[in-house]
């Protein structure tokens, strides 16, 4: 081989590894045990929570995650082979609210059980995962494993809340035993996911006190204060379940 010729080849290996890759390449470098680095997934798939969030599953694109997380597409594509597994993995591992594990008031009523729990972070999060749910509906429909990730992160760890304040407030001989407790855990989640996918507005202090004072204790058969207005008492100590999901959000 001529000098010109290993030149000619060496300018050529060169170009090629200029060139992004291919879905289908970091698929195969991906089965041809390339070492890959986890230590950025976390982050990646925030970003992808954040843009889905924003602009839905439609309008998100693999360039759009990698240009949030300052990362090469190539780097996407070696981890997730696709935008919908990119997705499920991304809402799979959305922060879990983990009822067993949270110190979660006790006021000594319904009522300020669930007041207590209303948080402007509380609000926010919750808010931020209702729209990533509204931006997958129509994956949702065709993707049993988007819709259990979904289910399991975003509907059912509010829903468990909601459970356990009733079943608290039962126990304590406030309302009586034959509420249909697990229809009525799903009420006020249903409620904000309408106002705020279909109505466009923030399902705010306002008016997860209305859910709390008109819908839930007049169906367990409790009284409410004169005025939706009137909160219970937020000690000290409680602002500290300022990271816990808003039980009724």
């Amino acid at each position: 081989m001529t000098m010109s010729q290993a030149d000619a080849i060496d300018r050529l290996v060169a170009d090629a590894e200029s060139v992004p890759e291919s879905p289908a390449e970091a698929v195969v470098a991906s089965k041809l045990g390339r070492k890959r680095d986890h230590s950025r997934d976390p982050e990646i798939l925030a970003c992808a929570v954040d843009v889905l969030a924003e602009v839905g599953y439609e309008g998100m694109t693999i360039e759009m995650v990698a240009t949030r997380a300052k990362a090469g597409k190539a780097t996407l594509y070696r981890r997730w082979a696709s935008k919908e597994e990119l997705v499920i993995e991304a809402v799979a591992c959305m922060k879990r609210a983990d009822v067993a594990a949270m110190a979660i008031p006790d006021t000594g009523t319904l009522r300020g059980d669930l007041v207590s729990l209303i948080r402007p972070h509380s609000i926010q999060d919750n808010d931020k995962k209702i729209r990533v749910m509204g931006g997958l509906l129509s994956l949702i429909s065709r993707n049993p494993e988007l819709a259990d990730a979904v289910d399991a992160t975003i509907i059912e760890p509010r829903a468990a809340i909601n459970r356990m304040l009733l079943h608290r407030a039962m126990e304590r001989g406030e309302i009586p035993d034959d509420v249909d407790v697990d229809r009525l855990a799903m009420i006020s989640p249903s409620m904000v996911a309408y106002r705020t996918l279909v109505q466009k507005k923030v399902a705010d202090r306002e008016f997860l006190l209305s859910i709390i004072d008109g819908v839930i204790l007049p169906a367990v058969g409790v009284r409410a204060p004169k005025t939706s207005g009137e909160a219970a008492t937020v000690t000290e100590s409680e602002a500290e379940t300022d990271r816990v999901p808003a039980g009724i959000a």
